[in-house]
């Protein structure tokens, strides 16, 4: 009878060791972050970055590209605004990217944005987008620049889009 006490004791003692254990989520896992991540790979498309590349060397020198920089760390909401109509705008470009932007070198204060264009830009939900993100771009004073995807990209073209018919410095 003596050891069939100390026996349901020492149960006991387990069933509420593991009910504590569990409640604290030590035993299931809980407590600890869920694993519903995984790596996403690359930042770019294989376009964007083919762009990227063509885009370092056309003004790189110039300037530092970004890129997939979120809207809303490139332009902000107006002050003086009431909450709801600051709310309401903050939402529509907390998650919107701009694909590139250019920064000055020293300071890295945005001088202009680029999107390239592939054939998803034709779809109405995209059209309204882009509509949106080029009156903002516009109202906040950043330039945006619009290049539609290409198998290849002229360097010169593209120089000149930025600084005009200055040709030296591809050249030289």
């Amino acid at each position: 009878m003596k050891y069939l006490v100390i026996a349901l004791v020492i149960f006991g003692v387990i069933a509420i060791i593991t009910v504590a254990l569990k409640f604290l989520g030590l035993l299931t896992g809980r407590g600890k972050t869920p694993s519903y991540y995984e790596a996403k790979g690359g930042l770019l498309t294989p376009a964007e970055l083919k762009f990227l590349g063509v885009l370092d060397q056309v003004i790189g020198t110039h300037y530092r590209i970004m890129a997939q920089v979120r809207l809303a760390d490139v332009i902000k909401v107006k002050k003086g605004l009431d909450k709801s109509t600051r709310s309401s705008a903050f939402n529509r470009i907390k998650s919107k990217h701009l694909d590139f932007v250019a920064c000055d070198a020293t300071d890295l204060s945005v001088k202009f944005a680029i999107e390239l264009d592939d054939s998803s830009h034709n779809r109405p939900k995209r059209k309204e987008r882009d509509a949106f993100l080029e009156e903002a771009m516009q109202s906040a004073g950043v330039p945006l620049y619009r290049f539609p995807v290409k198998r290849e990209y002229d360097p010169q073209e593209i120089y000149n889009t930025f600084f005009g018919q200055k040709v030296e410095a591809l050249n030289g």
